[in-house]
């Protein structure tokens, strides 16, 4: 394969994605590729859609525009960013959290409603 993707993400990038997986380890088959693989998916649909704005920002209102990227790609509520953080912590610091408490903010999160 000699062609590459216009939208193929650079080598850096990549290992960028690698480490915040594994904090610089090496690569590994299995959940890593798929963290990165997911990470790829994602980086190449941003691509895409800010040359699809690109395309439309000299005929369309920019209003229309921002309308269109919060649509897309919108931001997770608070409570998926707290138990994304959560899951951080329990599977990089698991001696921070003994005796169930981890799991009993988890279960809290999860009660809440998204906002």
């Amino acid at each position: 394969m000699t062609d590459q993707h216009p939208i193929t993400p650079t080598p850096k990038l990549v290992q960028e994605w690698a480490s915040e997986f594994y904090g610089a380890a090496v690569l590994a088959p299995g959940e890593a590729m798929i963290a990165i693989a997911t990470e790829a998916a994602r980086w190449g649909a941003d691509q895409e859609l800010e040359a699809c704005c690109e395309w439309m920002a000299d005929e369309t209102p920019t209003n229309y525009i921002n309308a269109l990227r919060t649509g897309r790609r919108p931001l997770p509520s608070m409570k998926e960013q707290a138990l994304d953080d959560l899951y951080l912590i329990l599977a990089y610091v698991p001696e921070a959290v003994r005796g169930g408490e981890g799991e009993n903010i988890r279960r809290a999160l999860e009660q809440l409603k998204d906002d």
